[in-house]
């Protein structure tokens, strides 16, 4: 009997082993179907830079318009429409990213604490909610020119009612700009009134107790341009590419182990340095 107990636990050992190394293995081999969509995407990135500059003829507008403006308004009309071009293009590369993203856990979430601007905003109540995002989409308005969409899309929760969060940028003819949020139905217990967003001090929030989320309710609207850094970061920097902070982590790690080498070594070269000194007082003494 005891034997054959003992055989029992060494297979469910060896069952978890087996089980552990599958994760590991599905995990990798995602990352991996992920490096190769983003290097698809930044392909795509490369072949529009070059389309883009070789796409007007800019000598033939400059011989056909006297006009500075025209010239002006003709250039950024070919561009737009390069762009354009090259939206579509995207899209289901894009798509098919964020299907990977999905199979790999906590991937949103490590790629914010790993970004040096948007880690700052990050809580440690955000960190649990952005357990539940599952996918990030960042969409240009179809004229390009007119504005753009952030959109966060969360599996379901016991935070808030919404499955997707979104904010909206739409750059008007008379130069304003117009902000439009999802307004976020929290569930009971658990929005700002509750400590997701910290405790204001007098009419200003410290930056660093202030919920991410409350980002979703800052809507003003301005006559100049509104200057949303937060939507300027996500989308010129942390979607092109999000890989690129989520290998950040390990990188971090390294280098922090690389900081308290050198301090070690160099705590270890005054202490020489002063074994050193009492030495030559000694001999100096003699």
């Amino acid at each position: 009997m005891g034997a054959d107990k003992g055989k029992k636990l060494k297979a469910a050992d060896k069952n978890d082993e087996e089980n552990a190394e599958q994760i590991d293995g599905d995990l990798v081999l995602s990352i991996e179907k992920l490096q190769e969509t983003q290097d698809e995407l930044e392909k795509l990135n490369v072949d529009r830079r070059g389309n883009s500059s070789a796409k007007p003829s800019f000598a033939s507008i400059y011989k056909s318009l006297s006009k500075t403006t025209q010239i002006n308004e003709k250039a950024s009309d070919e561009v737009l429409e390069v762009e354009k071009k090259y939206n579509e293009i995207r899209k289901p590369v894009y798509d098919k990213r964020n299907e990977i993203i999905k199979s790999i856990p906590e991937f949103w979430l490590t790629a914010f604490l790993s970004h040096p601007a948007l880690s700052e905003l990050v809580t440690e109540e955000d960190h649990k909610i952005f357990k539940y995002l599952s996918s990030i989409e960042v969409e240009d308005s179809k004229d390009v020119k007119s504005g753009y969409s952030i959109t966060f899309n969360f599996n379901p929760n016991p935070y808030f009612e919404d499955t997707k969060l979104t904010k909206t940028f739409t750059f008007l003819d008379e130069g304003t700009t117009k902000v439009t949020a999802t307004s976020i139905k929290w569930k009971e217990g658990m929005g700002v009134p509750n400590g997701v967003d910290g405790e204001k001090k007098g009419n200003k929030r410290a930056h660093g107790e202030e919920s991410f989320f409350s980002w979703f309710s800052e809507t003003q609207q301005s006559d100049d341009e509104i200057h949303d850094e937060v939507a300027e970061i996500i989308k010129e920097d942390l979607w092109p590419n999000p890989l690129t902070y989520f290998n950040n982590e390990a990188d971090e790690e390294d280098f922090e182990v690389d900081e308290d080498d050198e301090e070690g070594k160099g705590e270890g070269s005054d202490d020489d340095d002063d074994e050193e000194d009492d030495e030559e007082n000694g001999e100096e003494d003699d």
